[in-house]
């Protein structure tokens, strides 16, 4: 017997119907009807398929912290950042990446700051996606994703899921409180924290912790996302010429970063204008 389908919510899908503080002009709710609704369109999925060039540099950098610990000798070795760069087949890569990955790489290198860390798990990123953890709220059901890049085991016990980080945005504290509920059911009995680590700028966050009400909390609002988001899909459904009424557009020069901007007709009119 196959899985039950079931509605789902994670944090990606959080942030798609809402920005992260200071993040709001860069908000469209058309985004989330292209990679959400329309996904399975051929010019749609092939953009998707894409890489942007941040996603590229966080997935290669998660890549490369997994590569040193795999083989923590390479942290040693004194060509260990050229032996990591061959792995990941950086000069593949364009300048952009290869330039900004060889930094990445140079400083774990000099500042590994997981060396002298208890390990629980370590993702390579590129897994696919994780084993969804059905919730209920009332009498439904949906299922959570929570991709989790870390978690360290700390001298007291407790669980501590790091969440490896690039480029210079602010660290998203829902985010960390997504992967604590999630961690609420994958390991009930440990107490647990999360917390941020950027690469480039080596700069930790201070570390999250959750209530059992603020828990509760994120579990009804993901439900909320989940339910809402099955709405909007039967409502293009039912009539996709809705699409931009149910997924209103944001046009403007945000629109020039939009990895959609080649297939949406209202940001071409704005990047004219």
């Amino acid at each position: 017997m196959g899985k039950i389908w079931l509605p789902f919510a994670s944090y990606n899908l959080w942030s798609l119907f809402a920005p992260a503080v200071g993040q709001e002009r860069w908000h469209c709710d058309m985004k989330r009807g292209y990679a959400k609704v329309r996904k399975r369109e051929s010019d749609i999925a092939a953009i998707l398929a894409e890489d942007t060039v941040p996603q590229a540099i966080g997935l290669f950098a998660q890549q490369g912290v997994y590569e040193f610990h795999a083989d923590p000798q390479r942290l040693k070795d004194r060509d260990g950042v050229a032996q990591v760069s061959q792995i990941l087949k950086l000069d593949q890569e364009s300048d952009e990446v290869r330039d900004r990955l060889s930094r990445i790489l140079t400083l774990y290198y000099e500042n590994p700051v997981l060396l002298k860390k208890r390990i629980f798990s370590l993702s390579r990123g590129d897994e696919g996606f994780p084993e969804p953890i059905k919730l209920y709220l009332g009498n439904t059901a949906f299922n959570l994703f929570a991709a989790i890049d870390c978690i360290l085991l700390e001298p007291d016990g407790t669980l501590h899921i790091l969440d490896l980080k690039t480029g210079h945005s602010d660290f998203d504290e829902r985010q960390a409180f997504v992967y604590l509920l999630a961690a609420s059911y994958l390991f009930p009995r440990q107490r647990a924290i999360a917390s941020f680590y950027n690469l480039e700028l080596c700069k930790w966050s201070e570390p999250v912790t959750a209530t059992a009400s603020q828990l509760n909390a994120i579990r009804i609002e993901l439900a909320r996302l989940a339910q809402r988001h099955e709405m909007e899909k039967k409502q293009y459904r039912r009539n996709p010429a809705e699409f931009d009424r149910i997924f209103p557009p944001n046009p403007g020069f945000q629109c020039q970063h939009c990895p959609f901007n080649r297939v949406c007709q209202f940001a071409a009119q704005e990047i004219s204008a």
